[in-house]
């Protein structure tokens, strides 16, 4: 099959920019043999490859990725491995009591996976920091919200604590917020610091990566798969798309995924007033107490201290953001942050960018195996830092027939429901999109 398209984003992936040049690996050139192939070094990618490895070191495998390593959405995402129930689609988060307790643990478990990498990697904390994070209210239906996903915190019997304005000042220097709820499970990454490390560990462990290979054609001859890229071909008995939103573009889950771009801008270096007006905590991260709401995070290390505002979302069923859309959609950002800290309105912008998410309609992956041979590690609704690790770690169980709680999970689900046909799709979600942003009012 001809691959229908190659992925774009938007803007320079500000994360990856900070940090030091590195040599890339080699783009793929040649015909090489693997025993596995994985499409896709991101989350699922990455961690399917250290999962397979550590199931059987002897296994060949091969990961390709389309662009420079943490150039797409692994390295645009705002940083968050979250733990606890985070459901997009809910007012508050929150689902079903039962779901919820699975979903926590599972969660759980990928971030216990992602903290033994960063470990055998030696990553730093500034890559992975197993620090918590605080949902933030900037409006009495916010700190409702918040009360709410507390009281249903408590029922599934997880600890959190929720924070009034004085405590919200403190930590981040500015009176816009209500109040906050501090749950201490999330792991903040620098994301593309930590892809960089997790694929550095994975070469000296005998994993190749080709990075700008994108894979044009894929077909099944004999008992191989051959993938091509512009300089090279590879073949190998099972392959692995862990592409997200991009398997629809290897002709998978046709109409069954939700294609979104979400923006972010991150500050040029903070000078000394800055930093003490954005609080005396270093590092800082909030998510918003709506899901259409502001994200904000204070950083600090490699790259110097800056702030990170992320809102905004686009429809995108052809996987392509237009200018247009981008300029307005980002301009918020620069509103978002001065209704923040006012006396840092025009703060200057280092980077701008925006990030591919993939979800599907009832909240569901697009997972398992789905030809001979190969296997889908994909649609991460969203939250692919944590599930995209999830589905990896399962994507390697499930080619050695390992009977593991993680793969039972994953598997645990109806397939991505079919989309309704156009243009009542597109009318639904920007409809949907036109809402829920005018909605979150303060939170925005």
């Amino acid at each position: 099959m001809k691959v229908r398209r190659l992925p774009t984003d938007p803007g320079p992936a500000g994360w990856l920019r900070i940090l030091p040049e590195r040599a890339p690996a080699p783009a793929l050139e040649g015909r090489r043999a693997f025993d596995i192939l994985i499409v896709g070094a991101g989350f699922a990618g990455l961690s399917a490859a250290r999962g397979l490895h550590q199931i059987d070191p002897k296994t060949r495998i091969a990961l390709v990725e389309a662009r420079g390593l943490a150039e797409g959405p692994a390295g645009r995402n705002s940083g968050f491995m979250i733990d606890l129930p985070h459901n997009l689609s809910s007012s508050n988060y929150a689902g079903g009591l039962e779901r919820d307790q699975q979903q926590t643990r599972m969660n759980r478990h990928a971030i216990r996976f992602a903290a033994e990498a960063a470990d055998d990697y030696k990553l730093t904390a500034e890559a992975f920091d197993p620090c918590g994070k605080i949902n933030a209210a900037a409006s009495e239906k916010g700190d409702q919200h918040n009360h709410d996903y507390a009281q249903h915190l408590t029922s599934i019997g997880e600890e959190c604590e929720l924070l009034d304005a004085r405590d919200m000042a403190r930590i981040c220097g500015s009176d816009y917020y209500r109040g906050g709820l501090y749950t201490k499970g999330t792991a903040m990454l620098q994301p593309a610091l930590y892809i960089r490390g997790l694929a550095d560990g994975l070469r000296r462990d005998g994993v190749e990566l080709f990075e700008n290979s994108p894979v044009t054609s894929l077909r099944f001859a004999g008992d191989a798969w051959n993938a091509e890229t512009p300089n090279g071909a590879i073949s190998a008995a099972k392959v692995i798309l862990a592409n997200n939103g991009h398997v629809e573009s290897f002709g998978h889950f046709k109409r069954r995924l939700v294609h979104i771009y979400l923006f972010a801008s991150m500050s040029a270096p903070l000078d000394s007033e800055a930093e003490r007006l954005t609080g005396a905590e270093t590092r800082w991260g909030f998510t918003p107490s709506d899901s259409f709401g502001t994200t904000m995070r204070k950083i600090s290390g490699t790259g110097g201290t800056r702030l990170v505002v992320r809102n905004g979302i686009k429809w995108a069923p052809g996987q392509r953001a237009k200018e247009g859309d981008v300029a307005r959609l980002i301009a918020q950002h620069d509103v978002a942050l001065a209704a923040r800290y006012p006396k840092l309105a025009g703060l200057k912008m280092d980077y701008r960018w925006g990030g591919q998410l993939c979800l599907s309609l009832n909240t569901v992956p697009a997972f398992g195996q789905i030809d001979q041979g190969m296997y889908a590690a994909c649609c991460q609704n969203g939250l692919g830092t944590a599930q995209g690790t999830l589905a990896g770690m399962a994507i390697a169980d499930l080619i050695h027939e390992r009977d593991t709680q993680e793969l039972r999970f994953m598997q645990d689900h109806d397939a991505p429901r079919l989309l309704p046909p156009e243009p009542i799709a597109t009318i639904g979600a920007k409809a949907r999109f036109w809402w829920g942003e005018r909605a979150a009012g303060a939170e925005l």
